[in-house]
Parts: structure tokens; sequence; C-alpha cells
């Protein structure tokens, strides 16, 4: 659990509100970089739900260089890739190497588990560093189910939208913070 199912801590009495927008602001950041779409947020007091929408055919038609460089927008990469970003001249044998990486990288940048794994392990060290401690952040994996047509698709983004009313945090739809409404 990251702040608790309180804004404030009953022991210590302190705020972590701050920490929903850090996940919020990751959540939306990594969508600019994997080909997964957000379809719907809500970033609750002590868990997020996500609807994402896994693009397999936008992340193939990316070039080399762009894969690459979203890789590296996330990580620092290899030797060879950060060679190859900097246009340096690669021999034959660097350039196989380099192409069995980039296709690593670009099944990743469609990968839930990749996203969810970019998602929380900054969090979880920002979370552990203002806490002054080391250890497990987050509870638990995250789940996920597939929603494979429209019906089930919309009625998960309406579930999402509205579980911060149903969990009495907002009055409203519109007064809702933290959310894809």
């Amino acid at each position: 659990m990251w702040y608790g199912s309180r804004a404030t801590d009953e022991y210590s009495g302190t705020s972590y509100e701050h920490r929903r927008t850090w996940v919020e602001d990751k959540v939306l950041w990594l969508s600019s970089v994997f080909a997964i779409g957000i379809c719907a947020y809500a970033v609750m007091r002590n868990h997020v739900h996500l609807v994402l929408c896994v693009d397999k055919d936008e992340a193939v038609s990316w070039s080399d260089k762009q894969v690459v460089g979203r890789w590296h927008r996330l990580h620092r990469g290899t030797l060879l890739s950060q060679k190859f970003m900097r246009n340096e001249l690669l021999s034959e044998n660097e350039l196989i190497s380099l192409k069995e990486t980039i296709a690593i990288y670009c099944q990743r940048l469609y990968d839930i588990s990749w996203f969810m794994a970019s998602l929380s392990e900054p969090i979880a060290r920002q979370g552990n560093k203002e806490d002054g401690c080391t250890g497990r952040f987050w509870e638990g994996r995250f789940k996920s189910q597939a929603l494979l047509d429209d019906a089930a698709v919309l009625s998960c983004m309406a579930y999402v939208d509205l579980n911060p009313i149903r969990a009495k945090m907002a009055k409203t739809p519109e007064t809702s913070q933290h959310t894809s409404i």
C-alpha cells in the first residue's frame, strides 16, 4: 500500500495525498513512451485502476531510432544502443546484436508488465525516499483482465471513472480528482 486507505495517516498525521499526483503524472507520461494508451484511470487512496489499450501495430511500425529513443526515455540502454543514438559507426556484428536488442525493446514497449514495472518502480523509490526507508512498497503485483469487446471496455471504463464516487472521494464525476473523467 502506498499511502493507506485515508488521505492522512492516522498514526503520524502525515498527508500522503500528493502521492496520487505522482502516480497520475507517471501513468500519463508512460503512455507517451509506450504503445499503450490510457482509456480510463482512477488513482484511489490505496490503489489505482487502469484501462489500457495495447497497440502492438503502432510499436512495430516505429523505426529503430524511435524504438531506441523511447527506450532511452525509460532506461540508459546498452553501450551499443547509446552509440547508435549518437550516430556512431557500428560494425556488422554490432549491428546484428543491436537489431536483436531493438526487437526486445520494441516488444517491451507494448507489454503491460513492462508498463506496470515502469510505473511501480520509480513511485516505490520516491515513496521510500520520502519515508526514509527501504523495502517493499507496493502490497502486491498488478492484476489484469483482457477486455475483448466494446461493451466490456465501456463497462470497465465506467466502473473506473465512477470508482472515486463509490469510494466517497467525490460527490460527482466533475469533482473527481486523479481520474480520466
